[in-house]
């Protein structure tokens, strides 16, 4: 016979049994070892629960750092820059790369066009100074003054552009060798997690049992605040925003494409999945749990 989730509303409500059960174990003998018990039981949980959450948050981390960049960036790096000869990992980095060098040129080409209207303003300005018989030598030199000037910018400027690829190259080649690496050290470090959740099976539904007491013990304005903040953070008004943006920050994590055709789609449907999910949540359990919480919740939002 399957054991039912929720009890069962008797004659006298429950409240009241938890309240005499309560009084009872004050004033009949033992009530001293039970109280006593009942604080090194919950001191015990409190304990387990805060190791097996500091486990679980700090163990993947240092996983991922320590393997990351002692053992799989410098693995990648080696193999990335001696078997192959490529740069870019896709062609989204060769539109990022191009755009890049197509600014670089515009903004060479308008320092260049500043420059040279700065010099011809000066010698404008030395030529109407000068002396009238000395104006055909002084425009003489002026112009070989120009033409050196004139090849001094064009090395400069092929000096900027080399400078400039040499960067780009160097930039786009360490950003395909740190997406290779996170595609693998994420993947280790799932791996790590889900083992975590293996060894530690224990631990975890002593914290689960504990993040729940916590929750529940929260008054029902607390529990419908901070349920209306995550539903309006996940699933509200301005949310798809925040997963258009958590979205691109995946795809750059992976060195992958921005596909807006891709993230539009899951804007449109996850949030939408969400709320079904939260709504039927509201309805089929917390509804029975904490009837007061979920009238505190309509009140709020009404």
């Amino acid at each position: 016979m399957e054991k039912q989730a929720f009890e069962q509303t008797g004659l006298i409500p429950r409240s009241i049994i938890r309240t005499f059960d309560r009084f009872k174990k004050q004033i009949f003998p033992g009530g001293e070892f039970l109280v006593l018990q009942e604080f090194r039981i919950s001191r015990y949980q409190v304990l387990v629960s805060v190791k097996c959450l500091l486990s679980l948050i700090f163990i993947p981390l240092l996983f991922n750092f320590f393997v990351k960049f002692f053992i799989l960036l410098p693995l990648t790096n080696c193999f990335w820059n001696t078997y192959q000869n490529k740069i870019f990992l896709n062609s989204y980095q060769q539109e990022r790369a191009f755009k890049e060098i197509k600014f670089f040129e515009e903004k060479i080409y308008f320092e260049s066009l500043l420059e040279d209207e700065l010099k011809i303003f000066k010698n404008e300005n030395l030529s109407s100074n000068s002396i009238t018989e000395n104006k055909k030598c002084l425009n003489d030199s002026n112009l070989i003054e120009l033409k050196n000037s004139c090849a001094l910018l064009k090395e400069e400027k092929e000096s900027k552009f080399q400078k400039k690829f040499i960067s780009l190259a160097n930039q786009y080649n360490n950003e395909s060798i740190e997406s290779l690496t996170n595609f693998f050290i994420d993947f280790l470090t799932l791996g790590t997690l889900a083992l975590l959740f293996v060894l530690m099976k224990a631990q975890i539904i002593i914290l689960k049992s504990f993040l729940t007491e916590s929750i529940y013990s929260l008054s029902d304005t607390t529990k419908s605040f901070l349920l209306i903040l995550f539903t309006d953070l996940l699933v509200g008004f301005h949310s798809p925003k925040g997963w258009e943006f958590f979205l691109e920050l995946i795809l750059l994590h992976f060195g992958l494409p921005k596909n807006q055709e891709f993230i539009f789609l899951f804007v449109a449907t996850f949030p939408v999945l969400l709320d079904t999910v939260f709504k039927y949540w509201i309805f089929r359990y917390l509804n029975k749990i904490s009837p007061s919480t979920v009238a505190t919740y309509h009140n709020m939002i009404e």
